[in-house]
């Protein structure tokens, strides 16, 4: 175990609708006072997606994405992780234009394609407060989420050109495959750093032996790097735990899990953070301030964005 550790708290995502949580933040306003919040609760990295303010579905708008990141800038200094993931359905243009203008220290990079399937959310819900939501969930049935090993020398041509640090998304074993030829073909340097993403179907389920494995797997095939671990759903704590254990970071929020505990609806990310940093506690382990996070992943300083 180390003695400190980054906590990231990912507030609203792509995948969570409006119907399923009233606490899920949706407004350019609400995304940045939860990430605030889970900054005084212990995080030192938020990461972030857009919404549309009116309805709540995952935005490309980059004006809205500057509104946010400007207004956490503004209050506090923690480090702003913005997604290229996006929304499910953007092309690859859409998810890398913000990196592209805003040149942040920290963005996420998924390491593969996936078959990103929410669909099976929507028989557990009858009364939707959006046509778009079951429309979005069901459309992923047919859906793959692509991430091309063209499309991902791109992106870290442009991340390089930015000076920006890739938070490599690894949903599946063979993209720790995927991110150690990128490695040897000269498009990213060590130490990565690596985001194990467990849960979601399509990619690999979240336990305690799998991550284990991805870890071993990855020290073998890439040796030196960083890591975190997030989790979709019910497995979040546990596995969060377990890679305190193992001396890695984590990461919590309502982007991956909508809930507390069992039957309680979080009611922001921050108590989320809160409860991951009382776990640490336990184990002896302190959030990284975002000054000690800049330094644990060589990010270039928040001096150097443009935001």
């Amino acid at each position: 175990m180390r003695e400190k550790v980054i906590i990231t708290a990912a507030v609203t995502g792509g995948i969570h609708t409006p119907t399923m949580s009233e606490y899920l933040p949706i407004t350019p306003a609400q995304i940045a006072e939860d990430a605030v919040r889970a900054y005084e609760a212990g995080a030192a990295v938020c990461h972030i997606h857009a919404r549309d303010p009116q309805t709540g579905r995952p935005s490309s708008d980059v004006e809205i994405m500057r509104e946010i990141i400007a207004n956490i800038k503004s209050r506090c200094d923690m480090v702003v992780c913005i997604t290229t993931g996006g929304g499910l359905g953007m092309s690859v243009t859409e998810r890398l234009l913000p990196v592209e203008l805003y040149e942040p220290e920290l963005a996420s990079l998924n390491a593969g394609s996936i078959n990103f399937a929410l669909f099976p959310a929507v028989s557990r819900f009858s009364n939707w407060k959006h046509e778009w939501e079951p429309q979005y969930l069901s459309a992923t049935e047919d859906l793959i989420f692509p991430n091309t090993f063209k499309s991902m020398r791109e992106y870290f041509a442009k991340f390089k050109q930015s000076d920006t640090k890739p938070e490599l998304e690894i949903y599946d074993s063979g993209m720790i495959n995927n991110v150690a030829f990128m490695i040897e073909a000269g498009h990213v340097k060590k130490p990565v750093y690596l985001q194990f993403v467990m849960g979601v179907l399509g990619g690999i389920t979240p336990s305690c032996e799998n991550l284990l494995f991805l870890v071993d797997y990855a020290k073998k095939l890439i040796g030196e790097f960083e890591f975190s671990v997030c989790v979709a759903g019910k497995a979040q704590f546990p596995l969060c735990t377990q890679s305190l254990l193992l001396g890695g970071n984590v990461r919590v929020g309502l982007e991956d899990n909508l809930y507390l505990e069992k039957g309680r609806h979080a009611k922001s990310s921050a108590e989320q953070t809160a409860k991951i940093a009382r776990i640490a506690a336990e184990l002896g382990i302190e959030p990284a301030t975002p000054g000690e996070a800049r330094g644990m992943l060589g990010l270039k300083g928040i001096d150097k964005v443009k935001f």
